[in-house]
């Protein structure tokens, strides 16, 4: 399995948030980076997001401007999943549906050498059943950043049923290349993140909705209870409130009603009010 020092080409599939940053931080590292997306004003989003990530670093004086450059010059976007052929490893950070991403893997499978590894950004469905895609499950691992993937540090290894030790390492191995520390989940709904993070999110949605405190009070509370970073309604916000309902709902059909998605979550979604991104969740943003 081919490990960082013979990585050239780095494959992302996906131009989304995750997608977009797994290719900033993959080029930041010095690889050059096909990023594929199936619709040009998909690639369009993901590179302006790229720009405002970098945009911000520089005036940060985290990266310089030179380095900034760089960064934008080793990304190359398509949208034929052909020209990931030739790439040493290929992530996959498509949407969050089990039958999309089979025919990507199942291609992917097809298209590029069997010495290279393939990878699952997914945060909650079986790596196993993705593989199943494959006539090489033993080169496809789970590797779920964390997002915004440019700040955060972690990435969680997942390990499915057939996935091979060598793969195993590589995964760890290309992680470490990339900046990120890592931990290992055995191929369980949720693993290990979404697994504690969903009840939690869900438990302070109930906890608003029923009145314990205002959604202020109740963040307060658990960011200075906990030590947290954001309470679990801001941070509901910041994952988006689709991804979180989506994220509990394959959780409570896989592990039962301990994670029955709060009502008030799936209200806000069928409102639009999707967190950050919409504007407006739980709290406004400009």
């Amino acid at each position: 399995m081919r490990g960082p020092a013979d990585i050239e080409r780095f494959g992302v599939v996906g131009a989304g948030r995750m997608g977009a940053g797994i290719a900033q931080v993959a080029a930041m590292e010095g690889f050059e980076v096909v990023m594929r997306d199936v619709e040009q004003a998909f690639l369009d989003d993901g590179f302006e997001r790229i720009e405002e990530s970098l945009d911000r670093l520089v005036d940060r004086d985290a990266i310089s401007e030179s380095e900034a450059e760089a960064t934008r010059d080793r990304i190359t976007g398509t949208l034929e999943l052909e020209d990931l052929a030739d790439c040493d490893i290929v992530v996959e950070a498509a949407v969050e549906n089990m039958e999309i991403k089979q025919d990507v893997f199942a291609d992917l499978d097809d298209l590029t050498d069997e010495d290279v590894m393939l990878a699952t950004n997914t945060s909650t469905l079986s790596v196993t059943s993705i593989a199943s895609a494959t006539d090489a499950p033993d080169r496809v691992v789970g590797l779920h950043f964390m997002n915004p993937v440019p700040v955060m540090e972690g990435v969680e290894v997942v390990i499915g049923e057939r996935t091979s030790v060598g793969t195993r390492q590589a995964a760890y191995d290309v992680a470490e290349a990339l900046g990120k520390t890592t931990w290992e989940s055995d191929d369980k709904p949720g693993f290990v993140v979404n697994r504690i993070l969903m009840p939690w999110i869900n438990e302070g949605i109930r906890a608003f909705d029923e009145g314990v405190g205002t959604k202020e009070d109740i963040d307060q509370g658990m960011k200075l209870g906990t030590n947290v970073p954001m309470g679990p309604l801001e941070l509901a916000d910041h994952i988006g409130l689709d991804v979180c309902l989506h994220a509990s709902e394959t959780l409570h059909e896989e592990l039962g009603d301990r994670y029955k998605p709060a009502y008030l979550l799936k209200r806000k979604v069928e409102a639009g009010h999707l967190g950050k991104k919409s504007g407006q969740g739980f709290y406004e943003y400009d």
